[in-house]
């Protein structure tokens, strides 16, 4: 790419790329210089006994790099809400990865956009959260709100249409039962055991991935990465240091897409520049700090389709294997949305400073027990009317959320980290 550099934004585990030049510094809307700089959050992470003891100068001890990443960047005028000048409030999302279940999330978009009383001011995605949050934003450049829906449509009936010759059907006694499970599928257990046994580098040599030719049709990168107001952040897995690679919207091509959504049991990595990378969800589902960064808002908000809790044990294989994928897909958003409490903590305590850091405001829509209910293997499931069934429930958990709570946005978070860390 032309005009790029790189800069490590949060502690020695993360890394964001951004476009160059002094330009776009000088622009109202660039990410102000009284975040902490790269050089300094690294050398904090390289010497984390040094950062325990406290500092000469003020008897301070320093904070964790994850937490100065919470220094106030781009920061909103006085308090309350941010709005635009159609009264909007102003919104950053967060978009979790999970297969065919991020047709929830098109339906949480799609209700967003129709009902228009919030502007989303920024995006970062993972995996599914990912091919949502492109497509969205290249519906958006082109067509405003409107465009972004139609955008999203377009996509989820491409993908259905790509899988409507899979061997991975459901069955005629789940479909008159009227169950979205593929479990008794003889494509499904066929394709499941021998991904248990074999890799994709040797049942897929050729490397072939039908979202590719997907993503190359229905989106226009070209578009997607001009100049444009909008912040978009898509994540993917580093494999050979484990760390979590961000890409911002000006660099992001349809390779770096399938990065962020590539499971190695079922695809071969994503090379880029000569590097290997895996789904974005082992390190960030998905990533919050560079929100920090970019966003005058202060209140994000997660659509969050993997369950943190699950009331029942898992038995069976395949119970098991999905709970796990659970477990390690939410680990890096629950340390995230950890720090994120600290610093809340300390700026109420009156230890820390709004002045000097955001005072983030999370909120969170998910699936509620329908979405809990679908086991793991409808994560595969391309059916148009499956994929229609989501959205409606995405839509309408994105209309309750909107009514209970609507008022809150900019005042106070409505997802309780405390409680739910505990």
């Amino acid at each position: 790419m032309r005009g790029k550099r790189s800069s490590k934004f949060a502690g020695g585990n993360s890394t964001v790329t951004k476009p160059s030049g002094a330009k776009a510094a000088a622009k109202p809307s660039a990410v102000k210089s009284a975040a902490v700089k790269s050089s300094e959050l690294k050398s904090s992470a390289a010497k984390p006994s040094a950062a325990a003891q406290p500092t000469p100068a003020t008897g301070a001890v320093p904070l964790p790099p994850e937490v100065e990443a919470l220094r106030k960047g781009k920061t909103a005028a006085g308090n309350g809400p941010v709005r635009n000048a159609r009264g909007q409030k102003h919104v950053a999302l967060a978009l979790q990865g999970g297969g065919a279940h991020g047709a929830f999330t098109w339906g949480v978009l799609d209700y967003l956009m129709e009902d228009g009383r919030i502007a989303i001011e920024a995006i970062t995605g993972t995996s599914a959260g990912a091919m949502n949050a492109v497509a969205f934003t290249d519906g958006l450049i082109e067509g405003g709100p409107e465009g972004a829906r139609r955008q999203l449509e377009r996509f989820w009936r491409a993908v259905s249409d790509g899988g409507a010759m899979s061997p991975v059907q459901r069955t005629i006694v789940n479909r008159l039962l009227g169950s979205w499970s593929l479990d008794n599928s003889p494509g499904y257990q066929w394709f499941d055991m021998f991904t248990r046994y074999a890799s994709p580098y040797e049942f897929n040599p050729l490397n072939i991935n039908p979202l590719k030719d997907i993503l190359e049709s229905e989106i226009d990168f070209e578009r997607l990465r001009r100049d444009h107001h909008f912040h978009l952040f898509i994540a993917a897995t580093n494999v050979h240091n484990g760390k979590v690679k961000v890409f911002s919207r000006k660099e992001i091509t349809a390779e770096k897409v399938l990065a962020s959504a590539c499971l190695p049991f079922l695809f071969q990595a994503v090379e880029i520049d000569g590097v290997p990378y895996w789904d974005g969800g082992y390190m960030g589902n998905p990533v919050l700090w560079p929100l920090f960064y970019s966003c005058s808002t202060d209140d994000i908000l997660i659509v969050q389709i993997n369950p943190i809790e699950r009331d029942e044990t898992p038995r069976t294989a395949m119970e098991i294997q999905n709970r796990v994928n659970e477990i390690s897909f939410n680990s890096a958003l629950l340390n995230g949305l950890r720090m994120i409490e600290f610093v809340t903590r300390l700026i109420q305590e009156g230890k820390l400073s709004t002045e000097r850091y955001k005072h983030i405001k999370m909120h969170r829509i998910d699936g509620g027990k329908p979405l809990l209910a679908l086991n793991a293997s409808t994560k595969l499931n391309a059916e148009w009317e499956f994929f229609t069934y989501l959205r409606d429930l995405g839509r309408d958990a994105a209309r309750q959320w909107l009514e209970a709570h609507f008022d809150d946005i900019g005042e106070r978070s409505t997802l309780d980290l405390r409680g739910m860390l505990a």
